[in-house]
């Protein structure tokens, strides 16, 4: 792969190619040169030999592309770069050699010639003396990972010491959040050159578990509310001590300190150690802080990036007080947009002693993505998507994604568009507009062609509950290719509907992409009017406890339910009915369970309830990166008849002669890099004598 870049003009004298010749570190580098000039002007910098790096990365490592000029100490230097490029991402054989090639205007031409060899991984990851923890916990909060059938597609599997370094601190970081404030962790790694592999071995020295003893707060501030600031302790008496709850403690307490108007107050915990109780007495002393001010806010690194995207999630701007915590929180928050790979914030003195100047520097991610993915769905057969999105629009924060779907159910065309600053609030305004057509099929006696879109406002009540408002317009027109077994609609047949409502989302788990613990829920009600007259509600929820402390074994109990109300005392139209499915209980067919007519056509229900229990655990044997689960779960659902169903009366009683429906099975769970998949193995335990079972689904697996 040759690549020229021609740099700079000149003349140069003669080069002889000498042969090896070894750097201090007593690495082999190949093709050092010995120049009978001290310096020459270099015409172009070219790659022989390299497939993992393309030549734009590589010219980005090599000092002689910038600055065009070559002498002996500068390509000793850019070989080694190269060099430690590779061995960084696991090419352990990687030799790099250079020769030269004068060129007519008196200039050299400088040729790596690189020899990748094989990459080398990572055999096996292996802990010793963590007594208390899973060796698959702590794989989870390693950057480094063991060699495995995704390993070429996310190349996690290379030993570098430098990560290694950061993933001891992670594993420390681990213990000190659940107990273990003085667990200390080292690693050394083994190459086997028989594999061309490593092996990592990671002793743990755990020490004593601690828990949170008496909590108290202290503070020198006349007329601050402690009591308001108990609400914001996350160490209660008890609890497992744990060093990220004492921050957030410290942090939240000191924006409520401000939020009363203390804007200097200052927020330090003493920890009193008792060695015999194994505890912790915590005292937070609220105090008032020096009353120094934010002179200047200095951001570098953002190429794409607006500044004031960066600058609204600090909640302080130039001229205001400096409050360290709320300087921590504004990291936290711009962090947590997810634009930026890295980013630093410092301080440095102002124009004057009460005067500071913050400094934050971003290092800037990729936030666009096209994909184009194909899968598989039980109840939707093959399907595929290529879709557009960009989460950074324009860099000013934006959400934008534009989306082709088909299967063989049918086709989708959906676009979207938020802002989640409208109008500077803290407030999302979106507008989701999509067109989508569903085929009859054997599930389904009728196929529809649905054009809608709506407006929406997101806002956050409280740190964990957001509320989201809601209104627009759907068109629904009837496809029935075979009328004789519609009892409900007529080919052609157009109904329109403007709804309007709320939603309700309460967020209190600790990871929402794979939570342990706390509860998640939803609650929603839509009035949907023009051709109907109905108030829609449903609620679902979610509990999540870890069975087994920091083992991966995690139960929980998931409920849901629905109700439709016709508000004028009709019946509710078919095509507004409930159709569960397996959100609601596994191992039924879609449209699968629930009234029917004797022809076949599902009606649908006003009305479903439903509860689920889960235990999900690590695979043992698997290594952890492989992203496999297993689960073991029963279900029980209730459905409603359709006697308030408009046609609905011709359902036969055998489709729903028994109202409750009963399944329990085992799944197997894929985080995979497409994401969260899982298979259901179900065995249905009761259901209605016509209701069609199905042993196997593969679903999209979510959080309710």
């Amino acid at each position: 792969m040759i690549h020229p870049t021609k740099l700079m003009r000149g003349a140069v004298s003669a080069i002889a190619i000498m042969g090896a010749a070894p750097l201090a570190s007593g690495l082999p580098v190949l093709g050092v040169v010995t120049a009978q000039a001290q310096e020459q002007l270099v015409a172009s910098v070219l790659f022989e030999g390299n497939r993992r790096f393309p030549d734009s990365q590589l010219l980005a490592m090599v000092d002689m592309s910038t600055s065009g000029i070559y002498t002996q100490q500068r390509l000793n230097a850019d070989i080694e770069s190269i060099r430690q490029a590779y061995d960084r991402d696991g090419f352990t054989g990687i030799t790099v050699s250079a020769r030269t090639e004068p060129t007519q205007d008196g200039r050299v031409r400088v040729i790596f010639t690189i020899n990748e060899g094989e990459r080398a991984g990572i055999a096996a990851i292996n802990f010793t003396g963590n007594n208390s923890i899973g060796a698959n916990n702590l794989k989870g909060t390693m950057l480094t990972k063991e060699s495995g059938i995704l390993s070429w597609l996310l190349r996690d599997d290379n030993y570098d010491e430098q990560k290694m370094a950061v993933d001891r601190e992670r594993i420390r970081l681990y213990y000190a959040n659940r107990g273990f404030p003085d667990a200390q962790v080292n690693s050394v790694a083994e190459y086997d050159a028989s594999k061309n592999a490593y092996y990592v071995n990671v002793t743990v020295n755990e020490g004593q578990r601690y828990k949170f003893g008496n909590v108290g707060i202290e503070t020198s501030i006349d007329g601050l509310n402690t009591d308001v600031l108990r609400g914001t302790v996350r160490t209660g008496q008890g609890a497992t001590y744990s060093t990220l709850d004492l921050q957030k403690s410290i942090e939240d307490m000191a924006y409520e300190a401000t939020a009363q108007g203390y804007s200097f107050a200052d927020v330090r915990a003493r920890l009193d150690r008792d060695v015999a109780t194994n505890t912790f007495n915590v005292t937070y002393l609220v105090d008032e802080g020096a009353r120094v001010y934010v002179e200047r806010i200095n951001i570098t690194g953002n190429i794409k990036t607006r500044d004031f995207v960066i600058r609204r999630e600090l909640e302080f701007g130039e001229g205001d007080p400096f409050n360290r915590s709320l300087v921590v929180r504004g990291r936290t928050n711009i962090d947590a947009l997810g634009y930026f790979s890295k980013v630093d914030v410092t301080t440095g003195p102002g124009s004057a002693p009460d005067k500071i100047v913050l400094n934050i520097n971003v290092e800037e991610a990729s936030t666009g993505e096209y994909g184009v993915t194909a899968g598989y769905s039980t109840s939707d057969g093959i399907l595929g998507e290529l879709s557009l999105t960009e989460r950074n629009f324009l860099g000013r924060g934006q959400y934008l994604r534009a989306a082709i779907g088909a299967s063989q159910a049918g086709r989708t065309f959906d676009f979207s568009f938020t802002e989640p600053r409208f109008m500077g609030l803290k407030v999302a305004a979106g507008v989701d507009a999509y067109h989508r057509i569903s085929d009859e099929t054997a599930a389904s006696f009728y196929g529809t062609q649905t054009t809608g879109g709506q407006l929406r406002l997101g806002v956050p009540v409280t740190s964990a509950l957001n509320a989201q408002f809601f209104g627009g317009y759907e068109r629904k027109i009837i496809k029935d290719e075979n009328p004789d077994f519609s009892a409900f609609v007529a080919n052609g047949q157009e109904f329109n509907k403007a709804f309007v409502g709320y939603s309700l989302t309460w967020n209190g788990v600790d990871d929402v992409k794979k939570p342990t613990e706390g509860l998640y829920a939803t609650f929603s009600q839509q009035y949907i009017g023009w051709d109907h007259n109905l108030l829609r509600t449903e609620g679902r929820a979610r509990y999540f406890v870890p069975i087994i402390p920091d083992s991966g074994v995690v139960g929980s109990i998931r409920g849901q339910a629905g109700v439709i109300n016709s508000l004028d005392g009709g019946q509710v139209h078919a095509v507004e009915a409930f159709t569960p499915g397996s959100q609601l209980i596994r191992g039924f067919e879609g449209r699968g369970f629930g009234p029917r007519l004797a022809s076949g056509e599902f009606v649908g229900t006003t009305m479903f309830a439903g509860i689920s229990g889960e235990i999900e655990f690590p695979i043992p044997g698997l290594p952890e990166n492989y992203g496999l689960s297993g689960a073991v779960w029963a279900d029980a659902a209730w459905i409603g008849d359709s006697s308030n169903i408009l046609g609905g009366g011709a359902a036969v009683g055998t489709s729903n002669d028994q109202p409750w429906r009963t399944s329990v099975g085992a799944s197997l769970i894929w985080d995979s890099p497409f994401g969260p998949l899982r298979g259901d193995f179900a065995h249905v335990l009761n259901k209605s004598t016509d209701d069609r079972t199905q042993m196997f689904q593969f679903t999209i697996s979510t959080l309710l």
